[in-house]
């Protein structure tokens, strides 16, 4: 099977076709419903920190990095040191995202050098 080139972006073709529109509006809609009930709970980082682990964990497996939640939850409280290293690698994952979201937070920006 022959792997097919990916294409140098920006796109020469519009993206922005009628299908993608109509979705925008329902997108648009449950990010706003969203941001409603996040704003309804009293701590929202819970959301956030949920969602970060189970993004890292799920980003890691791609990289044949397997790990629990239950290993995640231990590296997290530092219980007994890290005893996986895949579940340390997932922290460290998790560890960037804080970051990168702190960043974003205070300078509603992610620039090339916070990356770096």
């Amino acid at each position: 099977m022959e792997s097919e080139k990916l294409k140098k972006l920006p796109l020469k073709q519009d993206v922005e076709t009628k299908k993608v529109l109509k979705k925008l509006a329902s997108a648009h809609r449950a990010l706003a419903e969203l941001k409603g009930i996040v704003s309804s709970i009293p701590n929202s980082t819970i959301l956030i920190n949920t969602l970060g682990l189970q993004e890292a964990k799920d980003s890691s497996a791609i990289e044949n990095i397997i790990t629990t939640h239950d290993d995640i939850f231990k590296a997290e409280l530092n219980l007994d040191g890290f005893k996986s290293l895949n579940a340390k690698e997932v922290q460290n994952y998790i560890s960037a995202l804080k970051k990168g979201f702190g960043l974003i937070k205070k300078n509603k920006i992610l620039t090339n050098n916070d990356i770096i």
